[in-house]
């Protein structure tokens, strides 16, 4: 198989998969060539998503609303969002649980760097607006504390 090939084959299995990075290396007799890919849908994203909240990103605990009502604790970066410590965990957070300021009620994935999400005030848990492992924008809607 032909390196485009396999970089055509391995960029349709990310796609399927949700990944969207990639380092891959392959090695011939004069040398070794590496290909990091990064995948980008921000542009797909933009057309296709419905606005927040979305009914699939939403925790199945919290009926679904029409607009925002508290306070939203927004994404202060595109990554990754993960909603516990480690796959299998118990969650940072649920809907009706009671937060505090500096509480960590979720974790960003970035550049292979885990950043956690801390509340910055107090409240109750009102809805929880992504889902576990769902990339997330810049200033996107995470959390909506009451």
């Amino acid at each position: 198989m032909s390196f485009r090939a396999t970089v055509e084959s391995m960029s349709k299995i990310m796609d399927e998969m949700g990944i969207t990075e990639l380092d891959l290396e392959r090695q011939f007799l004069f040398g070794v060539y590496r290909k990091h890919i990064h995948l980008s849908k921000q542009q797909a994203a933009a057309v296709s998503m419905p606005s927040f909240p979305t009914a699939e990103a939403k925790s199945a605990n919290s009926e679904p609303s029409e607009h925002i009502n508290g306070y939203a604790l927004k994404s202060p970066m595109v990554g990754v969002a993960y909603l516990a410590p480690e796959p299998g965990a118990e969650t940072f957070t649920k809907v009706g649980a009671t937060i505090k300021a500096g509480d960590t009620v979720a974790l960003v994935e970035a550049m292979k760097t885990f950043n956690p999400i801390k509340s910055d005030k107090d409240g109750v848990v009102k809805e929880i607006l992504v889902s576990d492992g769902q990339a997330v924008e810049f200033d996107q809607p995470i959390i909506i504390i009451e």
